[in-house]
């Protein structure tokens, strides 16, 4: 075994056993290169990664592979998921140098961990134009030893773009409509006509873009593009729940990890279009969707895992397809691979349940069994919300379960085996304040509404530019990388900045605190002339500008989340309405609002300005 097997991370435990001496990302290593005048060699991937493992099996397990690494490099393996600030400035620098990025992510660095080169997945023999992955580390190692100035100034360069990233100046020019009118337009121009979502293949679902749409009023290209995704394939039609991507245009054939964070944000726009439009099958989806999470990632201490591996035994996809004498209904199943099938089409309740038992008696993937706190505050808005409108008292407890978990001071980044490790990052806070205000409209307890303000009030400490504006992915007392980074773009997450400044939006309707109004528009400002060039890498950002534009409109509640009036003020589709529930005197929206003789009451409200406060249901 190798350093690995003292780590945490299901992804660096993978690789314990490689016949590679590698190092977790750290001092020690990068100690070691400057001691032994080596560069380092970096692999970064997570656990579901489908590729990262062939380049497991194909390099790392090989001998003659792995003496070759060990005797030219200093050798790091990286979670992207743990260490999300490593992963995106070394994943910035080989995008600046070769136009594109993925995983399994490797780069080779200075003993001053300033990066000269890289690219993404090596075979181990030459093949469709790439090197093979041993003459790419004697190539390397030779012109590291035989071209010093040369790699210097490669790693000067690439350096100093990543720093110039993170100095993006705020626009100056006026946030207005017309951006979201601009960028509405583009995404519409960017539209599959036939199966829905953006551009070709491959196709991400794009969760962030289709929540700005519904806000927008365009329904029929949400629903194609919902639809799409729902059809079979990319959707497991047998157990819920969404696969990765789609390789293909028709959302039909999948990489198959499954991912916490896709599931938990293809929840809303579903429960959303089902409000929209009635269609009960829109509903179902994502209530499938919870009922995946719940059933397969969540862990008894109320968290989340983060994903199920791509491969089972070795082969993408093995555990999710089928042939027809496995019993799978012949009519529905599409070509894949090996000899079997993708399950498309409509299943009855009782086929379904049936397929699930069977696939049940199969190998399982494997489960990446961290909890990401970012991941889990994503999860935590869907239950909250899934839970209230679908009315299931499970999903709710399930989503105070997740809130007690997240209730930490500091927020960590994972926790696994009872072991929290590392610092927060900015999307980690971000999306757990999101989460606990999710949580306050859900339960009406006042307790989670206060904790999303702490949590957001520390992420301003911690992460805000006082010199630009917007927020930084780390602290400013966190591990100095060579650059320290914002990420403005949905990856597909939304970005932690644009997911800040919608919770401080949020907030500052019901303080009537213009300070954080500022701080969310000093962010939108950095990104503002991006929105309408590029709206599918900005949907959070664009939904947060619309929150921003919105006509004020604050309900205070009085009276507990399951009265009548409070179920009437909440049934709708309302994005921009802010809601707190009360008596409470620490919350300006608040104040000196109480029941109507006894009864719950709702205020609706316009930068405090309230109506008569109304105790009937059917006058909501």
């Amino acid at each position: 075994m190798n350093r690995l097997a003292q780590e945490t991370s299901p992804y660096l435990l993978q690789h314990a056993d490689n016949p590679v001496d590698w190092h977790p990302w750290g001092e020690e290593a990068l100690g070691r290169a400057r001691a032994e005048g080596k560069p380092l060699l970096v692999s970064i991937g997570y656990s579901a990664c489908h590729w990262c493992h062939v380049m497991e099996r194909e390099s790392f397990d090989d001998e003659a592979t792995a003496a070759v690494m060990n005797e030219l490099f200093v050798n790091v393996k990286v979670d992207r998921e743990e260490r999300p600030d490593v992963d995106a400035v070394y994943m910035d620098a080989v995008v600046a140098l070769t136009g594109q990025g993925g995983w399994p992510l490797t780069v080779f660095l200075t003993p001053d961990g300033e990066p000269f080169f890289g690219g993404t997945y090596f075979p181990p023999e030459p093949r469709h134009g790439l090197p093979s992955f041993r003459q790419l580390l004697q190539a390397v190692s030779g012109a590291y030893r035989e071209r010093p100035e040369d790699v210097a100034a490669q790693a000067e360069a690439l350096v100093g773009a990543l720093r110039r990233s993170a100095e993006t100046e705020p626009s100056l020019e006026p946030l207005t409509g017309a951006l979201l009118a601009e960028a509405e337009r583009v995404l519409l121009s960017q539209l599959d006509p036939r199966w829905g979502g953006f551009g070709h293949a491959p196709k991400f679902p794009p969760a962030s873009a289709l929540e700005f749409l519904l806000r927008r009023g365009e329904l029929d290209a949400v629903r194609l593009t919902l639809d799409g995704m729902a059809a079979g394939g990319m959707h497991d039609l047998v157990g819920g729940g969404f696969h990765r991507y789609s390789v293909d245009e028709q959302w039909l054939v999948p990489h198959f990890e499954k991912m916490l964070y896709d599931n938990a944000l293809l929840v809303p726009p579903y429960l959303h279009a089902w409000l929209l439009t009635g269609e009960a099958r829109y509903r179902e989806v994502a209530e499938r969707t919870l009922d995946y999470m719940l059933r397969e990632l969540r862990f008894l201490g109320g968290g989340f895992a983060s994903a199920q591996d791509a491969d089972t035994d070795g082969v993408e996809g093995l555990t999710y397809t089928w042939t027809a004498e496995e019993g799978a209904p012949a009519g529905l199943l599409q070509p894949f691979e090996h000899g079997r099938s993708i399950l498309r089409g409509e299943l009855d309740e009782v086929t379904r349940a049936r397929l699930l038992a069977i696939r049940g008696e199969r190998p399982q993937p494997a489960l990446d069994d961290k909890v990401i706190a970012s991941w889990n505050g994503l999860a935590l808005a869907a239950l909250a919300e899934g839970g209230r409108r679908l009315e299931r008292e499970g999903i709710l407890a399930a989503a105070r379960a997740l809130g007690e978990l997240l209730v930490a001071d500091p927020l960590w980044r994972t926790m696994r085996d009872g072991r929290a490790k590392f610092p927060a990052y900015l999307d980690d806070y971000a999306n757990v304040a999101h989460g606990f205000y999710e949580l306050h409209v859900a339960t009406g307890e006042l307790r989670w509404l206060r904790e999303a303000r702490r949590i957001a009030l520390t992420a301003l400490e911690l992460f805000g530019d006082p010199e630009r504006g917007g927020f930084f992915l780390t602290p400013a007392d966190g591990e100095p990388l060579v650059a320290r980074q914002k990420a403005f773009d949905d990856n597909p997450t939304p970005s932690g900045s644009s997911m800040l400044a919608f919770v401080l939006l949020r907030l500052a309707r019901m303080w009537g605190d213009d300070e954080l109004e500022r701080q969310a528009v000093g962010a939108l400002r950095l990104v503002r002339d991006l929105l309408a060039r590029a709206p599918t890498a900005f949907g959070w950002a664009l939904c947060a500008l619309d929150l921003h534009l919105s006509p004020p409109r604050e309900l205070a509640i009085l009276g507990g989340a399951d009265s009548e009036v409070a179920r009437a003020a909440l049934s709708g589709f309302d994005p921009n309405a802010v809601v707190a529930f009360g008596p409470a005197d620490d919350v300006p929206l608040l104040e000196g609002k109480t029941p109507v003789d006894g009864k719950p009451a709702v205020y609706v409200c316009e930068r405090f300005a309230c109506q008569a406060p109304v105790t009937d249901p059917s006058q909501i």
